[in-house]
């Protein structure tokens, strides 16, 4: 049988040590996963086309690759148009002459477009290979800027990782919270906000025990762990990786590190990735996942 062909170490892993039983076609469905993340962080509309992350004032704020504009982009037509920012946070854009920009897909005209922003799909401007959209961190308010054909990603270099090894796909306990819990999260610009955090999985490595926490995106999303180790800044990521783990099941819940991944802060300076709350920095180390970015990071 296939399973048979699984090393004895693993076999008895999976029985003592808390990791989760295993299929035979685990390392396959690894490597599945491995595929359909490199299809999605290369799209043409990924992090690695991110060109700019640019923070706009109160007013009008022209936007273009020529030197005068408010917004200078990295690439581009010399002018695109205008995007007018309320005190009030209300966001409109006004097309350059000649600009051939759409909004959404439709040509943006002559009159001012609304700029929805902090919704799941905000409105998209766009000329040619170049696009961007208002993104709203704490008080901030700015333009995230993509070119489908930036360097970063027609150069990318893949991902690095670990060995698959199944002793990290390990079956957590799952402590549930009578009602979630806010705890400080810190991303990369400084900015602190609170996050709920639904419970904590707690699990046993190399005969100690451990604990994460996740945070709630949304509701129904995959519940979302923050977490650093002792690789972290040599053999991986220095500020983070991230772990996705699907709703836990009668008291368990699955933590596979081999999906462990690089946030987009490790491929672009123009992303704004949370840090780890102090609860979730290991302190071992967690050879499973991806590695660092070999080319360049930030």
């Amino acid at each position: 049988m296939a399973l048979m062909r699984l090393p004895l170490a693993v076999l008895l892993a999976s029985l003592f040590l808390g990791v989760a039983p295993l299929r035979a076609d685990y390392a396959q469905e690894v490597a599945q996963w491995r595929r359909e993340r490199v299809e999605r962080l290369t799209a043409p509309d990924s992090w690695l086309a991110l060109i700019g992350l640019h923070w706009l004032q109160v007013g009008d704020n022209s936007v273009g690759s020529a030197e005068d504009n408010t917004v200078r982009l990295a690439a581009g037509a010399p002018y695109l148009g205008t995007v007018r920012l309320t005190a009030d946070g209300h966001a409109t854009f006004l097309a350059a002459p000649a600009s051939r920009t759409e909004v959404d897909g439709v040509a943006a005209g002559t009159h001012p477009v609304e700029l929805r922003y902090g919704a799941a799909k905000p409105s998209l401007v766009s000329a040619d290979s170049v696009s961007f959209f208002v993104i709203k961190r704490g008080e901030k308010i700015g333009l995230r800027v993509r070119n489908s054909e930036s360097a970063r990603r027609t150069g990318f270099l893949g991902i690095d990782y670990f060995e698959t090894d199944p002793s990290w796909r390990i079956e957590a306990q799952w402590i549930a919270f009578e009602q979630p819990r806010m705890i400080p999260i810190t991303n990369v610009l400084g900015q602190t906000s609170a996050m709920p955090v639904p419970g904590k999985a707690v699990f046993t490595r190399d005969g100690r025990t451990f604990e994460l926490l996740p945070v709630l995106e949304g509701a129904g999303e995959p519940l979302f762990f923050i977490i650093a180790d002792a690789t972290s800044g040599t053999e991986t990521y220095e500020a983070s990786r991230f772990l996705y783990a699907d709703a836990p099941k009668d008291g368990k819940i699955i933590l596979d590190f081999n999906r462990a991944q690089n946030p987009p802060c490790a491929f672009t300076p123009f992303a704004t990735c949370p840090l780890p709350p102090k609860e979730n920095r290991l302190p071992i180390r967690v050879t499973a996942g991806e590695k660092v970015y070999r080319g360049e990071h930030h």
